[in-house]
């Protein structure tokens, strides 16, 4: 027991130099392995870097890497041509963008076209697949494809990601969002603005959920806040499926809730949702400490491209489906460590407000284009079957009070 303590307090010392306070009290022999996984995470923890020339995120480009390892030999004409029935086939010739008729999501196709239409003049000559749909294509047991979705499993899926289409316009829509959820550049404005409001000695000291009952891996942490509202606040809402409250866990659905007014709590939880949630980026603008649920390996994970920018125990913490079962747990370490919750919280939002601008986003498009063109080993021809996408002017301008970019 008091080799236990010595080392317990190691690493509070250490924690103590990285979290800035780190108080000794008998409450923290029970988290004595919290701590160490605290302890071993920021040990080999590196800041990500902003370029100097480019003022882009250097976090993500080494994601571009991997995605593209499978292709280090060269695309061929062939490749894209087995593609083309996993996803919506595009165009840049001649700095101009083209696309095929159909799209099974036009809002969706509209938001990727925000980011190819700012990037096509700059561009060489190239075919892209891309799936707006929410599921990847090119299973890694299969033939390979070089089809470009928003979200995947590492593990088992090749496909190359992209910053998905909601970063502009096509997300999920609900009641409180009816066009779908978008504008990324807006969206963080007003949770920058919302946290100013809740800062966290305001903020409520209890657990919050608002999500429909996607899977039943929701359960627990819903079933947790029936037992014990004054820890959690979990409810489900309708989705498109509802049909009775068998639906919602037996119980009336709740009233959806805007992303602002999650900021008002200390802790936030993140599901998957079919495939990667589209809620992440949304919590850590809030300065809150957020509770994010999926396997123990990160490649088993559904993730966006910026997920692994994001770090367990640095940035959020990590809940394994069975540990759920037993949150209390960890929502008793925050609680009882106020500070250093707090300090985890703020590293979370210094990772987006730093990294995950808009201006990132372009950039990180950009690189993708430019690196994936250089692979291509055929002669790029105009398809007559596509039609120019043109840019058009579909939202207000920004007015100039919200044009802080996150």
């Amino acid at each position: 027991m008091i080799g236990k303590k010595c080392e317990l307090l190691g690493y509070l010392l250490i924690l103590d130099l990285f979290m800035g306070t780190a108080a000794w009290n008998h409450q923290n022999d029970k988290y004595w392995h919290v701590f160490k996984q605290i302890n071993a995470s920021l040990a080999t923890y590196e800041h990500c870097k902003i370029s100097n020339t480019s003022g882009c995120s250097l976090c993500h480009y080494q994601v571009i890497a991997r995605d593209l390892a499978p292709w280090a030999s060269g695309i061929e004409k062939k490749d894209v041509d087995r593609a083309k029935q996993s996803g919506v086939h595009y165009q840049i010739v001649g700095g101009r963008l083209y696309r095929q008729e159909e799209c099974m999501f036009p809002f969706r196709c509209s938001g990727v076209e925000h980011f190819l239409l700012g990037l096509a003049s700059k561009m060489p000559d190239m075919d892209l697949v891309i799936n707006v749909k929410d599921y990847p294509q090119s299973l890694r047991r299969h033939s390979k494809l070089p089809v470009f979705s928003f979200s995947k499993i590492s593990k088992d899926y090749n496909d190359i990601m992209y910053p998905a289409w909601s970063f502009w316009e096509g997300g999920p829509a609900i009641s409180i969002y009816p066009t779908g959820i978008g504008r990324w550049d807006l969206q963080s404005a007003n949770l920058l603005t919302e946290a100013e409001r809740f800062p966290w000695s305001e903020k409520e000291d209890k657990a919050f959920f608002r999500g429909s009952r996607t899977f039943p891996d929701r359960d627990p942490l819903v079933k947790l806040s029936r037992r014990n509202p004054d820890l959690v606040d979990a409810q489900y809402t309708k989705n498109q499926a509802w049909r009775s409250e068998q639906d919602t866990l037996g119980a009336p659905p709740a009233t959806e809730v805007t992303f602002e007014h999650h900021c008002r709590y200390r802790y936030l939880f993140n599901f998957r949702g079919v495939a990667a949630s589209f809620r992440l980026k949304h919590l850590f603008p809030c300065k809150s400490l957020v509770f994010h649920v999926g396997p123990t390996e990160s490649n088993e994970d559904w993730i966006e491209f910026f997920y692994p920018m994001l770090k367990p125990w640095i940035h959020y913490i990590p809940v394994t489906q069975k540990q759920l079962t037993n949150v209390e747990f960890l929502l008793s370490f925050a609680r009882d460590n106020q500070d250093v919750a707090q300090k985890i919280a703020q590293r979370g939002y210094e990772a987006i407000r730093n990294h995950l601008r808009m201006k990132d986003i372009r950039c990180y498009w950009q690189k993708l284009l430019t690196t994936y063109a250089n692979l291509i080993k055929y002669h790029v021809v105009k398809d007559p079957s596509l039609k120019e996408v043109i840019l058009k002017v579909t939202r207000k301008s920004i007015p100039a009070s919200q044009k802080t970019e996150l």
